[in-house]
């Protein structure tokens, strides 16, 4: 999709279009209402200002789009719109051990427990072993801390998206 294209579809289809990059419906809003963009650093900095006018409610909401760091069925079967932009963004997972595996779905749960929303991060590029020992770092935070947290991540997740969907 061009930036051109991108500003001439249907609201309808924008929304689609953007939802695909962040689930939070008042993100998605704010980026289709915002059209036309003049160039990619103007929607990029849309982004993050649309993304700053969002809550907690918000952010909850685009968190529950992602599948838990290394579950695949999840991944499978969670959003399937957003299957081919979010490619590639857990293979770190791909080639790791089954011990790291498994201790990644055990501290996945104890997170999903403690804070009452799913572990996320920017997984692009890292690998298992990383964001298991950044997901053990943050286990132990206020569940206030982690939305703060979940949420810069998050808006890193989105820029990434729309660059891999803009051509």
């Amino acid at each position: 999709m061009t930036l051109t294209e991108l500003n001439t579809l249907s609201a309808e289809d924008a929304f689609s279009w953007f939802e695909q990059c962040c689930a939070a419906k008042a993100w998605v809003y704010q980026m289709v209402k915002a059209r036309p963009y003049s160039d990619l650093d103007t929607l990029v900095s849309q982004a993050k200002d649309a993304w700053a006018k969002c809550g907690n409610d918000d952010y909850l909401e685009a968190f529950t789009a992602h599948p838990m760091i290394g579950d695949v069925d999840s991944l499978r079967k969670k959003f399937a719109n957003t299957k081919a932009i979010a490619a590639g963004e857990q293979s770190g997972t791909a080639s790791a051990s089954e011990a790291v595996l498994h201790q990644l779905k055990e501290a996945n749960h104890a997170y999903l427990d403690k804070h009452g929303f799913i572990f996320i991060i920017c997984a692009t590029g890292l690998s298992a072993q990383t964001m298991l020992e950044a997901l053990q770092k943050r286990l132990p935070n206020t569940k206030k801390q982690e939305i703060s947290n979940a949420a810069a991540q998050q808006i890193k997740i989105t820029l990434l998206r729309i660059n891999k969907a803009l051509n």
